[in-house]
Protein backbone atom coordinates (compact mmCIF):
# COMPACT_ATOMS: atom_id res chain seq x y z
CA UNK A 1 0.00 0.00 0.00
CA UNK A 2 1.37 3.44 -0.46
CA UNK A 3 -1.27 5.26 2.07
CA UNK A 4 -3.65 6.11 0.36
CA UNK A 5 -6.51 8.41 2.47
CA UNK A 6 -10.09 7.47 3.49
CA UNK A 7 -12.47 9.31 5.40
CA UNK A 8 -14.97 7.49 7.47
CA UNK A 9 -18.27 8.74 8.36
CA UNK A 10 -20.60 6.88 11.35
CA UNK A 11 -21.68 9.02 14.17
CA UNK A 12 -21.32 5.24 15.73
CA UNK A 13 -18.17 5.67 17.81
CA UNK A 14 -17.29 1.52 17.90
CA UNK A 15 -18.05 1.47 14.14
CA UNK A 16 -15.65 4.41 13.63
CA UNK A 17 -12.84 2.31 15.46
CA UNK A 18 -13.38 -0.40 14.30
CA UNK A 19 -13.38 0.20 10.63
CA UNK A 20 -10.49 2.71 11.04
CA UNK A 21 -8.27 0.32 12.73
CA UNK A 22 -8.96 -2.09 10.14
CA UNK A 23 -8.59 0.19 7.06
CA UNK A 24 -5.44 1.18 9.08
CA UNK A 25 -4.00 -2.58 8.88
CA UNK A 26 -4.50 -2.86 5.55
CA UNK A 27 -1.92 -0.08 5.05
CA UNK A 28 -4.09 3.10 4.41
CA UNK A 29 -4.29 6.89 6.23
CA UNK A 30 -7.81 6.86 7.81
CA UNK A 31 -9.55 9.68 9.41
CA UNK A 32 -12.72 9.43 10.77
CA UNK A 33 -15.77 11.61 11.18
CA UNK A 34 -19.28 11.61 13.22
CA UNK A 35 -21.05 14.08 11.18
CA UNK A 36 -21.78 15.53 7.87
CA UNK A 37 -20.39 18.87 9.07
CA UNK A 38 -17.23 17.14 10.54
CA UNK A 39 -16.91 15.37 7.18
CA UNK A 40 -17.02 18.68 5.64
CA UNK A 41 -14.41 19.74 7.74
CA UNK A 42 -12.24 16.57 7.49
CA UNK A 43 -12.28 16.67 3.52
CA UNK A 44 -11.08 20.08 3.13
CA UNK A 45 -7.43 19.38 4.92
CA UNK A 46 -7.44 15.36 4.50
CA UNK A 47 -8.49 15.43 0.66
CA UNK A 48 -9.61 11.89 1.04
CA UNK A 49 -9.40 9.84 -1.58
CA UNK A 50 -12.03 7.50 -1.20
CA UNK A 51 -15.66 8.40 1.42
CA UNK A 52 -16.90 5.65 3.19
CA UNK A 53 -20.14 7.48 5.23
CA UNK A 54 -23.31 6.05 6.92
CA UNK A 55 -26.70 7.13 5.40
CA UNK A 56 -28.07 8.31 8.96
CA UNK A 57 -26.28 10.70 10.69
CA UNK A 58 -27.01 13.21 13.62
CA UNK A 59 -27.14 16.21 10.62
CA UNK A 60 -28.58 14.96 7.66
CA UNK A 61 -28.68 11.72 5.73
CA UNK A 62 -25.28 10.36 4.15
CA UNK A 63 -27.13 9.17 1.27
CA UNK A 64 -28.43 12.75 0.12
CA UNK A 65 -25.02 14.31 0.65
CA UNK A 66 -23.17 12.04 -2.28
CA UNK A 67 -24.49 14.12 -5.10
CA UNK A 68 -22.55 17.30 -3.50
CA UNK A 69 -19.10 15.32 -2.35
CA UNK A 70 -19.15 13.91 -5.93
CA UNK A 71 -19.80 17.72 -7.47
CA UNK A 72 -16.77 19.11 -5.04
CA UNK A 73 -14.46 15.58 -5.97
CA UNK A 74 -15.12 14.50 -9.44
CA UNK A 75 -14.38 10.86 -9.58
CA UNK A 76 -13.65 10.42 -6.01
CA UNK A 77 -15.66 6.86 -5.19
CA UNK A 78 -18.34 6.93 -1.96
CA UNK A 79 -19.16 3.61 -0.52
CA UNK A 80 -22.49 4.07 1.32
CA UNK A 81 -22.84 1.84 4.64
CA UNK A 82 -26.29 1.19 5.91
CA UNK A 83 -28.63 -0.29 8.40
CA UNK A 84 -31.74 0.46 6.26
CA UNK A 85 -31.17 -3.25 4.58
CA UNK A 86 -33.71 -2.32 1.27
CA UNK A 87 -33.80 -2.84 -2.38
CA UNK A 88 -34.99 1.06 -2.14
CA UNK A 89 -31.36 1.99 -0.04
CA UNK A 90 -29.44 -0.40 -2.55
CA UNK A 91 -30.74 1.19 -5.83
CA UNK A 92 -30.75 4.50 -4.15
CA UNK A 93 -27.08 4.45 -3.12
CA UNK A 94 -26.68 3.64 -7.14
CA UNK A 95 -28.90 6.43 -8.46
CA UNK A 96 -26.65 8.87 -6.23
CA UNK A 97 -23.66 7.98 -7.90
CA UNK A 98 -22.48 5.56 -5.04
CA UNK A 99 -19.32 2.99 -6.10
CA UNK A 100 -20.64 0.64 -3.85
CA UNK A 101 -23.71 0.07 -1.05
CA UNK A 102 -22.72 -2.48 1.98
CA UNK A 103 -25.79 -3.49 4.05
CA UNK A 104 -25.23 -3.60 7.84
CA UNK A 105 -23.66 -5.10 9.51
CA UNK A 106 -21.32 -5.85 7.10
CA UNK A 107 -18.12 -7.81 7.04
CA UNK A 108 -14.19 -5.96 7.42
CA UNK A 109 -12.62 -8.24 4.84
CA UNK A 110 -15.66 -7.51 2.14
CA UNK A 111 -15.43 -2.87 3.33
CA UNK A 112 -11.11 -3.49 2.61
CA UNK A 113 -11.40 -5.56 -0.53
CA UNK A 114 -14.23 -2.58 -1.63
CA UNK A 115 -12.10 -0.20 -0.85
CA UNK A 116 -9.64 -1.49 -2.96
CA UNK A 117 -11.18 -2.21 -5.75
CA UNK A 118 -12.58 1.96 -5.05
CA UNK A 119 -9.11 2.55 -5.65
CA UNK A 120 -8.52 0.73 -8.44
CA UNK A 121 -11.71 1.80 -10.32
CA UNK A 122 -12.66 5.54 -11.46
CA UNK A 123 -16.27 5.36 -10.53
CA UNK A 124 -18.40 5.87 -13.54
CA UNK A 125 -21.48 4.89 -11.96
CA UNK A 126 -24.67 5.49 -14.20
CA UNK A 127 -27.36 8.41 -12.61
CA UNK A 128 -30.76 7.35 -13.07
CA UNK A 129 -33.31 10.11 -13.68
CA UNK A 130 -34.01 12.17 -10.57
CA UNK A 131 -37.98 11.41 -10.54
CA UNK A 132 -37.55 7.40 -10.53
CA UNK A 133 -39.49 6.59 -7.19
CA UNK A 134 -38.67 3.57 -5.19
CA UNK A 135 -41.21 3.03 -2.24
CA UNK A 136 -43.31 0.80 -3.51
CA UNK A 137 -41.11 -1.71 -4.47
CA UNK A 138 -42.14 -5.23 -5.22
CA UNK A 139 -39.17 -7.44 -3.26
CA UNK A 140 -39.17 -7.60 0.72
CA UNK A 141 -36.35 -9.10 2.71
CA UNK A 142 -33.54 -7.80 4.80
CA UNK A 143 -31.45 -10.92 4.94
CA UNK A 144 -28.04 -10.64 3.66
CA UNK A 145 -28.85 -13.24 0.93
CA UNK A 146 -30.96 -10.50 -0.48
CA UNK A 147 -28.72 -7.78 0.21
CA UNK A 148 -26.52 -9.40 -2.31
CA UNK A 149 -29.47 -9.49 -4.89
CA UNK A 150 -30.43 -5.81 -3.85
CA UNK A 151 -26.68 -5.04 -4.59
CA UNK A 152 -26.75 -7.01 -8.41
CA UNK A 153 -30.00 -5.41 -9.45
CA UNK A 154 -28.47 -2.11 -8.32
CA UNK A 155 -25.50 -2.78 -10.73
CA UNK A 156 -27.50 -3.56 -13.86
CA UNK A 157 -30.73 -1.17 -13.35
CA UNK A 158 -29.10 1.67 -15.59
CA UNK A 159 -28.11 -0.41 -18.54
CA UNK A 160 -28.88 -2.94 -21.06
CA UNK A 161 -26.97 -5.76 -19.92
CA UNK A 162 -29.01 -9.11 -20.68
CA UNK A 163 -30.05 -10.95 -16.99
CA UNK A 164 -30.46 -14.28 -16.30
CA UNK A 165 -32.77 -14.82 -12.92
CA UNK A 166 -32.18 -18.37 -11.32
CA UNK A 167 -33.75 -19.63 -8.71
CA UNK A 168 -36.74 -22.06 -7.40
CA UNK A 169 -40.08 -22.17 -8.43
CA UNK A 170 -42.21 -19.66 -5.97
CA UNK A 171 -39.10 -17.11 -5.34
CA UNK A 172 -40.12 -14.39 -7.44
CA UNK A 173 -38.50 -14.20 -10.79
CA UNK A 174 -41.03 -12.40 -12.10
CA UNK A 175 -40.51 -9.65 -9.67
CA UNK A 176 -36.88 -9.32 -10.10
CA UNK A 177 -37.54 -8.72 -13.93
CA UNK A 178 -40.17 -6.04 -13.24
CA UNK A 179 -37.80 -4.11 -10.38
CA UNK A 180 -35.20 -3.98 -13.02
CA UNK A 181 -37.60 -2.47 -15.39
CA UNK A 182 -39.42 -0.58 -13.24
CA UNK A 183 -35.94 1.38 -12.16
CA UNK A 184 -34.33 1.58 -15.31
CA UNK A 185 -34.64 4.43 -18.29
CA UNK A 186 -37.09 1.86 -20.33
CA UNK A 187 -39.32 1.83 -17.19
CA UNK A 188 -41.18 4.21 -19.73
CA UNK A 189 -41.66 1.71 -22.15
CA UNK A 190 -43.73 -1.97 -22.39
CA UNK A 191 -42.79 -4.72 -19.91
CA UNK A 192 -43.50 -7.77 -21.86
CA UNK A 193 -43.49 -11.34 -20.48
CA UNK A 194 -44.00 -14.70 -22.17
CA UNK A 195 -44.00 -18.26 -20.25
CA UNK A 196 -41.93 -20.42 -22.34
CA UNK A 197 -43.72 -23.52 -21.10
CA UNK A 198 -47.30 -22.41 -21.21
CA UNK A 199 -47.11 -22.01 -25.30
CA UNK A 200 -47.26 -24.83 -26.97
CA UNK A 201 -44.34 -25.32 -29.13
CA UNK A 202 -45.80 -24.85 -32.49
CA UNK A 203 -47.09 -21.57 -31.34
CA UNK A 204 -43.96 -20.72 -30.01
CA UNK A 205 -41.86 -18.70 -33.04
CA UNK A 206 -45.50 -17.00 -33.86
CA UNK A 207 -45.63 -15.52 -30.39
CA UNK A 208 -42.32 -14.41 -30.12
CA UNK A 209 -41.95 -13.03 -33.52
CA UNK A 210 -45.27 -12.41 -34.71
CA UNK A 211 -46.80 -13.44 -38.09
CA UNK A 212 -48.23 -12.37 -41.33
CA UNK A 213 -51.74 -13.06 -42.75
CA UNK A 214 -52.32 -16.45 -44.43
CA UNK A 215 -48.84 -17.27 -42.65
CA UNK A 216 -50.57 -20.94 -41.69
CA UNK A 217 -54.12 -21.96 -40.65
CA UNK A 218 -56.06 -19.83 -38.59
CA UNK A 219 -54.18 -16.69 -39.07
CA UNK A 220 -56.51 -14.47 -40.68
CA UNK A 221 -54.86 -11.14 -39.78
CA UNK A 222 -51.09 -9.83 -39.20
CA UNK A 223 -49.94 -10.30 -35.61
CA UNK A 224 -47.41 -8.39 -33.30
CA UNK A 225 -45.38 -10.83 -31.46
CA UNK A 226 -43.71 -9.89 -27.99
CA UNK A 227 -40.81 -8.53 -29.11
CA UNK A 228 -42.27 -6.25 -31.12
CA UNK A 229 -44.87 -5.69 -28.44
CA UNK A 230 -41.76 -4.95 -26.50
CA UNK A 231 -40.15 -2.86 -28.83
CA UNK A 232 -38.31 0.23 -26.47
CA UNK A 233 -38.96 -1.95 -23.69
CA UNK A 234 -38.01 -5.05 -21.70
CA UNK A 235 -38.96 -8.75 -22.81
CA UNK A 236 -38.98 -10.82 -19.69
CA UNK A 237 -38.91 -14.71 -20.88
CA UNK A 238 -39.53 -17.01 -18.24
CA UNK A 239 -39.01 -20.49 -17.97
CA UNK A 240 -36.76 -20.23 -20.66
CA UNK A 241 -35.64 -23.45 -19.83
CA UNK A 242 -38.73 -24.89 -21.27
CA UNK A 243 -38.10 -23.61 -24.72
CA UNK A 244 -38.14 -26.28 -27.19
CA UNK A 245 -34.94 -26.73 -28.94
CA UNK A 246 -35.50 -25.32 -32.15
CA UNK A 247 -36.84 -22.21 -31.14
CA UNK A 248 -33.30 -21.31 -29.38
CA UNK A 249 -31.76 -21.41 -32.51
CA UNK A 250 -34.41 -18.63 -33.45
CA UNK A 251 -34.07 -16.69 -30.57
CA UNK A 252 -30.25 -17.07 -30.66
CA UNK A 253 -29.91 -15.57 -34.06
CA UNK A 254 -32.16 -12.64 -32.61
CA UNK A 255 -29.80 -11.75 -29.71
CA UNK A 256 -27.08 -11.82 -32.15
CA UNK A 257 -28.40 -10.16 -35.08
CA UNK A 258 -30.76 -7.78 -33.46
CA UNK A 259 -33.42 -8.40 -35.68
CA UNK A 260 -36.22 -10.61 -36.22
CA UNK A 261 -38.55 -11.83 -39.25
CA UNK A 262 -42.22 -12.57 -38.19
CA UNK A 263 -43.48 -16.14 -39.67
CA UNK A 264 -44.29 -15.59 -43.35
CA UNK A 265 -42.65 -12.67 -43.94
CA UNK A 266 -39.44 -11.60 -45.83
CA UNK A 267 -38.95 -8.56 -43.76
CA UNK A 268 -36.82 -8.42 -40.93
CA UNK A 269 -37.08 -5.86 -38.18
CA UNK A 270 -34.89 -4.47 -36.15
CA UNK A 271 -35.45 -5.29 -32.58
CA UNK A 272 -34.50 -2.96 -29.27
CA UNK A 273 -35.33 -4.70 -26.29
CA UNK A 274 -33.61 -5.39 -22.99
CA UNK A 275 -34.14 -9.20 -22.61
CA UNK A 276 -34.43 -10.77 -19.18
CA UNK A 277 -35.05 -14.26 -18.71
CA UNK A 278 -35.67 -16.99 -16.08
CA UNK A 279 -35.60 -20.46 -14.82
CA UNK A 280 -36.24 -22.71 -12.22
CA UNK A 281 -34.25 -25.70 -14.21
CA UNK A 282 -30.38 -26.44 -14.06
CA UNK A 283 -29.51 -25.03 -17.40
CA UNK A 284 -25.81 -26.24 -17.55
CA UNK A 285 -27.56 -29.67 -16.76
CA UNK A 286 -29.52 -29.27 -19.51
CA UNK A 287 -27.10 -28.66 -22.17
CA UNK A 288 -24.79 -31.68 -20.87
CA UNK A 289 -28.19 -33.58 -22.05
CA UNK A 290 -28.06 -31.85 -25.27
CA UNK A 291 -31.70 -30.01 -24.67
CA UNK A 292 -30.46 -26.43 -24.34
CA UNK A 293 -28.01 -24.35 -26.16
CA UNK A 294 -24.47 -23.65 -24.66
CA UNK A 295 -24.44 -20.64 -26.62
CA UNK A 296 -27.45 -19.38 -26.03
CA UNK A 297 -27.29 -19.95 -22.70
CA UNK A 298 -24.14 -17.48 -22.66
CA UNK A 299 -25.63 -15.03 -24.75
CA UNK A 300 -28.97 -15.16 -21.54
CA UNK A 301 -26.33 -15.18 -18.52
CA UNK A 302 -24.40 -12.10 -18.92
CA UNK A 303 -25.50 -11.21 -15.17
CA UNK A 304 -26.39 -13.91 -13.00
CA UNK A 305 -28.73 -13.60 -10.66
CA UNK A 306 -29.67 -15.94 -8.06
CA UNK A 307 -33.12 -15.74 -6.02
CA UNK A 308 -32.59 -17.21 -2.18
CA UNK A 309 -35.09 -20.20 -1.39
CA UNK A 310 -37.58 -19.22 1.23
CA UNK A 311 -35.70 -21.82 3.30
CA UNK A 312 -32.28 -19.60 2.71
CA UNK A 313 -33.76 -16.36 4.18
CA UNK A 314 -35.43 -17.19 7.08
CA UNK A 315 -35.55 -14.19 8.75
CA UNK A 316 -37.23 -12.43 5.84
CA UNK A 317 -40.46 -14.71 7.25
CA UNK A 318 -42.01 -12.45 9.70
CA UNK A 319 -41.55 -9.09 7.41
CA UNK A 320 -43.17 -11.09 4.22
CA UNK A 321 -45.94 -12.45 6.01
CA UNK A 322 -46.93 -8.94 7.67
CA UNK A 323 -46.61 -7.76 4.11
CA UNK A 324 -48.74 -10.26 2.36
CA UNK A 325 -51.80 -9.82 5.30
CA UNK A 326 -51.64 -6.01 4.67
CA UNK A 327 -51.99 -6.98 0.72
CA UNK A 328 -54.66 -9.26 1.35
CA UNK A 329 -56.48 -6.33 3.52
CA UNK A 330 -55.75 -4.08 0.92
CA UNK A 331 -58.11 -6.70 -1.67
CA UNK A 332 -60.41 -6.54 0.55
CA UNK A 333 -59.97 -9.60 2.74
CA UNK A 334 -60.39 -9.04 6.76
CA UNK A 335 -57.24 -7.39 8.20
CA UNK A 336 -55.44 -9.49 10.55
CA UNK A 337 -51.97 -9.47 13.05
CA UNK A 338 -49.53 -11.96 13.48
CA UNK A 339 -49.29 -13.62 16.70
CA UNK A 340 -45.33 -13.32 17.95
CA UNK A 341 -45.36 -17.46 18.82
CA UNK A 342 -47.29 -17.47 15.26
CA UNK A 343 -44.03 -16.14 13.48
CA UNK A 344 -41.97 -19.02 15.17
CA UNK A 345 -44.10 -21.27 13.57
CA UNK A 346 -43.68 -20.14 10.11
CA UNK A 347 -40.19 -19.92 10.59
CA UNK A 348 -39.69 -23.72 11.04
CA UNK A 349 -41.68 -24.60 7.82
CA UNK A 350 -39.59 -26.03 5.25
CA UNK A 351 -41.49 -23.51 2.26
CA UNK A 352 -41.35 -25.88 -0.35
CA UNK A 353 -43.01 -23.72 -2.20
CA UNK A 354 -41.15 -20.66 -1.63
CA UNK A 355 -42.38 -16.98 -1.13
CA UNK A 356 -45.84 -17.90 -2.97
CA UNK A 357 -46.94 -20.70 -0.79
CA UNK A 358 -46.20 -18.27 1.97
CA UNK A 359 -48.43 -15.23 0.27
CA UNK A 360 -51.06 -18.39 -0.05
CA UNK A 361 -51.17 -19.32 2.96
CA UNK A 362 -51.18 -16.02 4.53
CA UNK A 363 -54.50 -15.02 2.24
CA UNK A 364 -56.30 -18.28 2.98
CA UNK A 365 -55.42 -17.30 7.19
CA UNK A 366 -56.72 -13.85 6.65
CA UNK A 367 -60.14 -14.95 4.64
CA UNK A 368 -60.07 -18.09 7.40
CA UNK A 369 -59.29 -17.12 10.65
CA UNK A 370 -61.87 -15.44 12.85
CA UNK A 371 -60.15 -14.46 15.41
CA UNK A 372 -58.42 -10.92 14.84
CA UNK A 373 -54.60 -12.73 15.88
CA UNK A 374 -53.57 -15.30 13.68
CA UNK A 375 -52.03 -18.30 16.09
CA UNK A 376 -50.10 -21.02 15.54
CA UNK A 377 -53.28 -23.42 15.80
CA UNK A 378 -54.63 -21.68 13.14
CA UNK A 379 -51.37 -21.66 10.92
CA UNK A 380 -51.06 -25.53 11.86
CA UNK A 381 -54.46 -26.21 11.13
CA UNK A 382 -54.12 -24.05 7.13
CA UNK A 383 -51.07 -26.07 6.97
CA UNK A 384 -52.53 -29.17 7.33
CA UNK A 385 -54.32 -28.74 3.90
CA UNK A 386 -51.99 -27.65 1.82
CA UNK A 387 -49.86 -29.31 -0.88
CA UNK A 388 -46.81 -29.82 1.31
CA UNK A 389 -48.07 -31.55 3.96
CA UNK A 390 -51.19 -33.25 2.23
CA UNK A 391 -50.65 -36.85 1.43
CA UNK A 392 -50.64 -38.61 -1.97
CA UNK A 393 -54.42 -37.90 -2.41
CA UNK A 394 -56.21 -36.23 0.33
CA UNK A 395 -59.08 -35.73 -1.28
CA UNK A 396 -61.81 -38.17 -0.90
CA UNK A 397 -63.43 -37.54 -4.42
CA UNK A 398 -59.96 -38.54 -5.86
CA UNK A 399 -57.71 -36.61 -8.72
CA UNK A 400 -59.96 -34.74 -9.97
CA UNK A 401 -61.13 -33.12 -6.34
CA UNK A 402 -57.28 -32.86 -5.71
CA UNK A 403 -56.52 -30.93 -8.78
CA UNK A 404 -59.55 -28.34 -8.54
CA UNK A 405 -58.36 -27.86 -4.58
CA UNK A 406 -55.01 -27.31 -6.19
CA UNK A 407 -56.19 -25.11 -9.04
CA UNK A 408 -58.57 -23.20 -6.39
CA UNK A 409 -55.58 -21.93 -4.52
CA UNK A 410 -53.66 -21.08 -7.17
CA UNK A 411 -56.55 -18.80 -8.34
CA UNK A 412 -56.88 -17.22 -4.92
CA UNK A 413 -53.21 -16.04 -5.01
CA UNK A 414 -53.88 -13.77 -7.58
CA UNK A 415 -56.19 -11.75 -5.39
CA UNK A 416 -58.10 -9.70 -7.54
CA UNK A 417 -56.39 -10.43 -10.82
CA UNK A 418 -56.47 -13.40 -13.10
CA UNK A 419 -53.50 -15.66 -13.66
CA UNK A 420 -51.61 -15.46 -16.72
CA UNK A 421 -53.00 -16.74 -19.59
CA UNK A 422 -52.01 -20.07 -21.02
CA UNK A 423 -52.92 -21.74 -17.98
CA UNK A 424 -54.30 -24.92 -19.96
CA UNK A 425 -51.01 -25.90 -20.97
CA UNK A 426 -49.46 -25.21 -17.91
CA UNK A 427 -51.96 -27.20 -15.97
CA UNK A 428 -51.09 -29.85 -18.22
CA UNK A 429 -47.45 -29.08 -18.28
CA UNK A 430 -47.49 -29.46 -14.34
CA UNK A 431 -49.09 -32.97 -14.48
CA UNK A 432 -47.19 -34.40 -17.17
CA UNK A 433 -43.89 -34.14 -15.52
CA UNK A 434 -44.91 -36.14 -12.29
CA UNK A 435 -46.58 -38.15 -14.55
CA UNK A 436 -44.13 -39.33 -17.11
CA UNK A 437 -41.66 -39.66 -13.78
CA UNK A 438 -43.52 -41.75 -11.61
CA UNK A 439 -44.02 -43.86 -14.31
CA UNK A 440 -40.52 -44.32 -15.30
CA UNK A 441 -40.04 -45.37 -11.64
CA UNK A 442 -42.64 -47.94 -11.63
CA UNK A 443 -40.96 -49.74 -14.57
CA UNK A 444 -37.39 -49.27 -13.36
CA UNK A 445 -36.43 -46.72 -16.17
CA UNK A 446 -37.64 -49.05 -18.85
CA UNK A 447 -39.06 -46.94 -21.57
CA UNK A 448 -40.50 -49.61 -23.26
CA UNK A 449 -42.66 -51.09 -20.50
CA UNK A 450 -43.40 -47.09 -19.53
CA UNK A 451 -44.59 -46.08 -22.85
CA UNK A 452 -47.19 -49.15 -23.03
CA UNK A 453 -48.64 -48.44 -19.67
CA UNK A 454 -48.94 -44.77 -20.31
CA UNK A 455 -50.68 -45.57 -24.02
CA UNK A 456 -48.06 -43.96 -26.24
CA UNK A 457 -45.69 -44.76 -28.39
CA UNK A 458 -42.17 -45.14 -27.46
CA UNK A 459 -40.90 -42.16 -29.71
CA UNK A 460 -43.77 -39.87 -27.96
CA UNK A 461 -42.39 -40.91 -24.56
CA UNK A 462 -38.75 -39.72 -25.62
CA UNK A 463 -39.67 -36.25 -27.12
CA UNK A 464 -42.08 -35.44 -24.07
CA UNK A 465 -38.84 -36.59 -21.54
CA UNK A 466 -36.93 -34.19 -23.26
CA UNK A 467 -39.55 -31.45 -23.70
CA UNK A 468 -40.34 -31.62 -19.67
CA UNK A 469 -36.40 -31.66 -18.77
CA UNK A 470 -36.34 -35.38 -17.67
CA UNK A 471 -33.41 -37.71 -17.47
CA UNK A 472 -34.20 -41.58 -17.95
CA UNK A 473 -31.24 -42.27 -15.88
CA UNK A 474 -31.82 -40.07 -12.87
CA UNK A 475 -35.49 -41.62 -12.76
CA UNK A 476 -34.02 -45.13 -12.74
CA UNK A 477 -31.98 -44.46 -10.02
CA UNK A 478 -34.44 -43.08 -8.27
CA UNK A 479 -37.07 -45.76 -8.84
Amino acid sequence: MSGERILVVDDDAAIRTVVREALRRAGYRVEVAASLAEQRAVMLRFSPQVLVTDVVLPDGNGLDHVPEVLRSNPGMPVIVLSAQNTLATAVRATEQGAFEYLPKPFDLAELTRTVADALAIASNTSHLPDETTTEELPLIGRSPAMQEVYRTIARVVANDLTVLVLGESGTGKELVARAIHDLGPRRKKPFVAINMAAIPRELIESDLFGHERGAFTGAAARAAGRFEQAQGGTLFLDEIGDMPFEAQTRLLRVLQEGEFTPVGSSRAIRTDVRIIAATHKDLPRLIADHAFREDLYYRLNVVPVRLPALRQRVEDIGELARHFLERAASDGLPRKLLDPHAIERLTSHPWPGNVRELENLMRRLAALTREESITVSAIDQQMDGTPAEAGPIASSGGMADAIELHLARYFSAFGRDLPPDGLFDRVLAEVERPLLKLTLAAVKGNQLKAAKLLGINRNTLRKKLTERGIDPGDVRRMG
